[in-house]
């Protein structure tokens, strides 16, 4: 009994943390070895229910101080429910122009979200899939840990 009252808990705990109008949040670790490497491609699958609405697509990044770059070289893959690809490629800011880290900071470690699709119109229901990987100079890209996908209704104030 009272494992099921902490898990609802739980549960209510996390509800109540998400932003409104969040559809869709979901990350994923790359290396232990806090680096990525580009043929180290996240998969997300985003099902689309209401396509009469915009919404806001956006990647979350979390990276370890000693991130050494301002920005974060993305490419984003989008294949439709029916098949059709779109690849775009996205410049995340890391660093302001003094070389302050941008985000949230935990201690050395750094969470970021950068909306790169503001207004988005999806023409079919049914699943989306996003491959996320980057596309910086360096192999690996050092001080990387997670990527994330997060879908959130454009609600307008």
């Amino acid at each position: 009994m009272v494992k099921r009252i902490l898990g609802l808990l739980g549960i209510a705990l996390l509800v109540s943390c998400q932003p409104e109008g969040r559809v869709f949040v979901e990350h994923e670790k790359l290396s232990p070895n806090v680096e990525w490497l580009k043929v180290d491609k996240r998969e997300f699958k985003v099902p689309i229910e209401d396509t009469s609405i915009p919404y806001n697509l956006s990647l979350s990044f979390r990276y370890a101080n000693g991130y050494q770059f301002q920005v974060a070289r993305i490419i984003v893959t989008e294949i439709s429910p029916s098949g059709v690809k779109t690849t775009t490629n996205h410049e995340l800011i890391i660093r302001d122009e003094k070389g302050a880290y941008l985000g949230e900071a935990g201690y050395d470690i750094w969470d970021s979200e950068h909306i790169i699709e503001p207004g988005k119109k999806y023409d079919e229901k049914g699943t989306y899939t996003y491959t996320v990987e980057h596309n910086m100079p360096n192999e690996p890209l050092n001080f990387a840990m997670e990527v994330g996908v997060i879908l959130d209704k454009d609600i307008k104030e």
